[in-house]
């Protein structure tokens, strides 16, 4: 089982993480979206596409920009189509 944790809370948490370039990518059932606020941050990968990105809020802390997925990506990684991703400081192991 591979968990995603910040501030000692776990974000998602899965047995059916795909990696990717060397992160793992959480499918969207394992998430606590609850935990996760919009962002209008972007960026753009040459093979996978436009990354979008959420911000942690945990006990009113907040981690900006450090979950980010791809809501559309190109046909070479539609496999992540949806999946999310952890940084900046989110322990992944």
């Amino acid at each position: 089982m591979v968990t995603a944790s910040w501030r000692d809370t776990i974000i998602a948490q899965s047995d059916a993480t795909l990696v990717v370039e060397g992160n793992h990518y959480f499918p969207p059932d394992a998430v606590r979206m609850e935990l996760l606020e919009d962002s209008s941050t972007h960026s753009t990968c040459p093979w996978k596409g436009v990354a979008s990105y959420k911000s942690i809020v945990v006990a009113g802390e907040r981690n900006a920009d450090a979950v980010w997925y791809y809501p559309d990506p190109k046909s070479a990684a539609s496999n992540i189509t949806g999946y999310f991703a952890f940084w900046k400081g989110v322990k992944v192991a």
